[in-house]
């Protein structure tokens, strides 16, 4: 009993661990094309298929176009955000190449708590 007791109280813990980790600040700071980060900065192409390790990044597969709203800076300029069709979400920069730029003077402002939830429909998840 006591043993079945300590596995469940170790996948709690794993549990809320994990639950952290997928809500925890990416960057402070990202680029965008204006001050609201609404306006398509460019068009990439995926070179690569890429599987998130969370909600809050963006799968694809190689070929499909993405289109970039905005790019981490400072403290994790590896990853972008865009959207594919009605997905949303963070991958790196390196798993595409850029088609078409529509923004070519990119503006740094802070990065907002809600940048780093996952949005499941119309609605943020807490997780």
């Amino acid at each position: 009993m006591s043993r079945i007791l300590d596995q469940r109280i170790l996948l709690l813990v794993i549990s809320f661990l994990t639950s952290l980790q997928s809500t925890k600040v990416l960057s402070e700071w990202k680029k965008c094309g204006d001050r609201e980060c609404e306006t398509a900065m460019s068009r990439v192409q995926a070179t690569t298929d890429y599987l998130g390790p969370d909600c809050r990044y963006l799968n694809f597969k190689i070929g499909e176009e993405i289109m970039v709203y905005s790019k981490l800076s400072r403290k994790n300029e590896n990853l972008w955000t865009g959207s594919k069709g009605k997905d949303f979400g963070y991958f790196p920069k390196d798993a595409v190449k850029v088609e078409e730029v529509f923004i070519a003077e990119e503006v740094e402002v802070l990065t907002k708590e809600t940048d780093f939830l996952c949005l499941h429909g119309d609605k943020y998840a807490f997780e």
